[in-house]
């Protein structure tokens, strides 16, 4: 059978929606493409499967599901009446469908560690340039969709928002493959309940529980998982294993790793020299690129290097205390010195061997992007201030946690 006449009318099989109907040939010819597969060798939610087993899904799996969503909030609105014509219907599915495209290995873990000052979102929007260019520019009104240049406020507040079908499919994918179920929205209810009045994304009265429930459920799901202590202690390993790379690289040491893992240690790479040869590069940079090279580097002759990877390949983590305060400058000295008597380090290699850092949490800011209750008669509410809920005032607010990390027992 030729190219041209492949069917690319294809039904997926999702373990949480059951089967995804892709929507149409050019579609299909994304999600084909090499830039878009390397999605499946991008985890999802970092190193959480080291708290929770089954957290081995993908990037690749979230934006399907999150393009699957997009589609049932488009019938939605058109059922109530909302015009979206079939080339701003397209653009959306295409738009949320590459919104995570730009996710480095291991996702945010490592969002700063492999290129400097360059986030995911600015890569995924090379990523769908590049691409627009390929596909004769029919990417155009996706990208100004994603860019939040279009006129039609809502179809953006669809793929980035508080709201939007990237946070309902990861919060119910997450919690369905951790099995945490606080984190389990009823994502159909709350897309049933959506609406627009004046280009802006709105929830109908009758969802405002759904909106509820979802705002906690987000909490609990980062408190739970998201910033889980474990979790905290093996990703920050991780990126202190590629500092300690990315400087050993720059020293002139030969590292063993792949060549496109090569190519980010020994160079220096941000927003300014982000061109499209680094880009064809970064498409080729997945979690194995990072694993295989960490397996490796157990074995260097460089002492932080070899101890920090076999911490994360035998998972034989720090300690971590967290707290609501910050900690005392005498707590922090009397740890320090302990750590480099005990394992003989000297004051650069305490470094990566201590470490004092903060994490918060905000599940909903009630100032910027709120998400707005319509009731009967057409009045808009924000939701904290419609909630009978008072607990979700106190969500609106960033709650900050404190942590310190070192070792425990021999390494």
């Amino acid at each position: 059978m030729t190219a041209k006449n492949t069917n690319k009318l294809k039904i997926l099989n999702d373990p949480i929606y059951g089967f995804i109907t892709i929507p149409n040939e050019l579609i299909f010819d994304l999600i084909e493409h090499p830039y878009f597969q390397r999605l499946r060798r991008v985890s999802q939610m970092g190193l959480s499967y080291m708290v929770y087993p089954g957290a081995h899904h993908t990037r690749f799996l979230h934006a399907i599901g999150a393009m699957y969503l997009m589609q049932k909030a488009v019938r939605v609105l058109r059922f109530k009446n909302v015009n979206i014509s079939r080339d701003e219907e397209e653009a959306v599915y295409i738009a949320i469908l590459l919104h995570d495209i730009g996710h480095g290995a291991f996702s945010h873990a490592l969002e700063h560690s492999i290129v400097s000052g360059i986030s995911h979102e600015e890569i995924s929007l090379k990523f769908m340039e590049s691409l627009n260019v390929e596909f004769n520019g029919k990417l155009s009104l996706a990208i100004e969709i994603f860019k939040g240049n279009y006129h039609r406020k809502f179809l953006h507040q669809l793929i980035s928002s508080q709201l939007d079908m990237d946070r309902l499919d990861y919060l119910k994918r997450d919690s369905f493959y951790t099995g945490v179920s606080e984190g389990n929205i009823n994502s159909e209810r709350l897309i049933v309940m959506l609406n627009v009045k004046d280009e802006e994304l709105v929830v109908e009265e009758k969802g405002i529980y759904s909106v509820e429930k979802f705002i906690i459920a987000r909490r609990l799901m980062y408190w739970q998982v998201y910033l889980h202590k474990t979790g905290i202690v093996a990703e920050n390993i991780l990126v202190k294993i590629l500092k300690r790379a990315k400087e050993l690289a720059f020293t002139g040491i030969e590292l063993k790793t792949s060549t496109a893992l090569n190519y980010f240690l020994y160079k220096d790479i941000n927003s300014s020299n982000f061109d499209d040869e680094t880009l064809s590069i970064f498409s080729q940079l997945d979690d194995y690129d990072i694993l295989s090279a960490i397996k490796e580097w157990t074995n260097n002759e460089d002492k932080v290097l070899s101890r920090l990877s076999r911490m994360l390949v035998d998972r034989r983590l720090m300690r971590i205390e967290i707290q609501n305060e910050s900690f005392s400058t005498k707590k922090i000295s009397q740890i320090e010195n302990e750590v480099k008597l005990r394992y003989n380090l000297n004051d650069e290699e305490l470094g990566y061997f201590f470490i004092h850092d903060t994490i918060s949490n905000q599940a909903y800011n009630s100032v910027k992007n709120q998400i707005h209750i319509l009731y009967k008669n057409g009045e808009l509410k924000e939701t904290a201030a419609a909630s009978d809920q008072l607990n979700l005032q106190a969500l609106s607010t960033p709650v900050v946690k404190h942590f310190i990390c070192y070792p425990k027992g021999e390494f």
